[in-house]
């Protein structure tokens, strides 16, 4: 038997569904299909990863503070070599 694979439109819907709680699990695993464990486990990963929503725009900032690292290390490393070549050149 092959396995079924579904969609995370359709998870999100299953999910979002649960979290109504307008439906008993029970009865919302049969009307999809599933088991109600498989619901179960959806709706703790969507929890679980609803924080992540939000920091969208803390990425990007820190996306924004690591281009800056990144620049200033080359920075400090070519004048490293700089400072190294004329203390060789000196010598």
């Amino acid at each position: 038997m092959k396995r079924r694979r579904f969609t995370a439109k359709f998870k999100t819907k299953v999910v979002l569904e649960a979290l109504k709680e307008k439906y008993p699990l029970p009865q919302l695993a049969e009307k999809y299909k599933l088991h109600p464990q498989q619901i179960r486990n959806w709706k703790k990963d969507f929890l679980c990863g609803a924080e992540s929503v939000f920091e969208k725009g803390k990425k990007k900032a820190k996306s924004d503070e690591e281009e800056e690292k990144d620049r200033l290390l080359k920075t400090i490393g070519q004048l490293k070599v700089e400072v190294d070549f004329l203390k060789d050149a000196l010598k």
